[in-house]
């Protein structure tokens, strides 16, 4: 969140000097730059929309293929280990946005997009496979678990969304560079923060020859064995650490890959549609990396300033996150369960106690997951409306309640990553590491693909609507709405 705003204003402040250097000269500054306000002409604007979209592509893709091998490595290496190798390219990507920006003679602008390839050491894919998975496994209560998955997303909004873009706007104000050694620096203190954390250890070296067993190729051999089952050794106890290690990380990765594809090969019905509902909000959602653009192109506005907007906005998701959403979560199900304790009456809790029957509480479990379809549902819902707001906002005035509209629709990872631990979904997460976990990296790549081909398309639209001009600057934001609404029909078929 340090890295958008500035990493944008250097990028188009070193297009808009090229540009008026070639067309315009007497708009240079006797320092050689040029007013902010002279840098929103569509010839800027679209090139630094291009290189924008490239950017993003080259981070994605790096992520992508590099997840199932990085979410091996802290299976066999620890948590700590992989989350600490996550935090190395973001830093290089703020020291070498602040390289191409203050080395102008030397560096060309399009040098920049060299940093977002070091995604190959681990990305938001690789982070979230991780983080989700972990969330998951705190508790089996399906409005525990949407409360913890909404705490998550509440702690990302308040310090990514509200204080990043906030402190990004304060400072970049006073130095351009600044928010960059700040981002820095905060990198620097995460890797004590990390290595403090209470994560569980790192597994034993398991499954080493997994290609020579015949069970690994059995489809009726559970992803992960039993927490009981006692753990496989190398063929000789006499090998060092370091002669093991190679074998199985390559052993961890195929089997993740080979669960992978089990689950792939023939998913569920409501496993496959909730899939695709995952990829096409990831889709949708490629639009909030052009709205400061947005912002600053439509409204005439300084990306500065514009950080500020979004921290409106983000202060205003943390609330609903964290306070709003729990508690109507909390509050739905003590009037479910007053309900079904009225309808059960005191003759069917005996009968129950007598025979034994746990029909209440499948019907509980029903009932949470009906609960989880509607209120995805709704979050799609406003998110159509609030896209379509954002896109058809003539101005700041209209703007501001179209935006606190769309983060309405933030809510929706609680009630799909809920639903992926559903009995109905086909996939049984027995055990830590287990198939759940593989679902939740599983997720992860489809969303990190849906990005992929976002960090294209929505480019390519914002590129289009600024050679229409008017309303067609909102088509990024119109394609967004379509893509929700396409989601909605896909969850309302959902059967629990």
């Amino acid at each position: 969140s340090l890295y958008q705003l500035p990493a944008t204003r250097v990028v188009e402040s070193r297009l808009c000097r090229e540009h008026y250097r070639a067309h315009d000269p007497s708009a240079l500054l006797p320092d050689g730059s040029v007013p902010e306000e002279l840098c929103k002409v569509e010839a800027v604007q679209q090139r630094l929309g291009r290189i924008q979209g490239l950017g993003e592509m080259l981070w994605v893709a790096g992520d992508f293929f590099m997840t199932i091998p990085l979410v091996s490595l802290a299976d066999h290496r620890g948590h700590h280990f992989v989350l600490c190798l996550n935090l190395v390219p973001r830093a290089v990507l703020l020291g070498w946005t602040f390289a191409v920006g203050y080395f102008d003679q030397g560096l060309p602008v399009h040098a920049i997009l060299a940093a977002p390839a070091l995604s190959l050491l681990g990305g938001d894919c690789v982070f979230n496979s991780i983080v989700y998975a972990l969330v998951s496994e705190l508790t089996d209560d399906h409005v525990l678990r949407a409360t913890f998955f909404g705490y998550v997303n509440a702690v990302t909004s308040i310090f990514s969304l509200q204080l990043g873009p906030a402190l990004a706007s304060a400072s970049m104000s006073a130095l351009l560079w600044l928010p960059l050694w700040i981002g820095i620096f905060l990198l620097l203190l995460a890797v004590p923060a990390v290595s403090a954390l209470r994560l569980p250890s790192r597994p034993q070296h398991r499954n080493l020859h997994l290609d020579s067993d015949p069970e690994a190729n059995d489809p009726s051999t559970p992803l992960i064995p039993p927490q009981n089952s006692p753990p496989r050794t190398s063929s000789s106890d006499s090998d060092s650490e370091s002669n093991r290690t190679r074998p199985a990380l390559a052993a961890r990765t195929t089997a993740r890959l080979r669960a992978l594809r089990r689950l792939l090969a023939a998913p569920s019905r409501n496993l496959a549609l909730l899939l695709a509902v995952f990829f096409l909000a990831a889709l949708a959602s490629a639009d909030t990396r052009l709205l400061p653009l947005y912002v600053s192109a439509r409204y005439a506005w300084r990306l500065a300033d514009v950080g500020y907007l979004l921290s409106a906005k983000a202060g205003w998701n943390f609330v609903w996150l964290s306070l709003v959403v729990p508690w109507a979560l909390r509050w739905r199900r003590k009037q479910r369960r007053r309900r079904q304790g009225w309808r059960g009456g005191c003759y069917h809790r005996a009968e129950d106690a007598v025979t034994g029957d746990a029909d209440t509480d499948t019907d509980t479990d029903a009932d949470a997951d009906a609960e989880n379809v509607v209120l995805a549902r709704a979050c799609l819902a406003v998110s159509v409306l609030g896209a379509l707001a954002i896109a058809l906002a003539p101005s700041i005035a209209v703007l501001l309640p179209a935006l606190l509209l769309y983060a309405l629709g933030i809510a929706l990872p609680m009630f799909t990553y809920s639903l992926l631990r559903s009995p109905s979904m086909g996939v049984v997460a027995d055990a830590p590491g287990g198939p759940g976990s593989h679902l939740f990296s599983l997720v992860m790549l489809v969303r990190t693909v849906a990005s992929l081909l976002g960090a294209a398309l929505m480019p390519s639209l914002w590129v289009a609507g600024l050679g229409l001009g008017g309303a067609a600057l909102g088509l990024p934001f119109m394609a967004s709405a379509a893509c929700y609404a396409f989601a909605w029909v896909l969850v309302a078929r959902i059967e629990v």
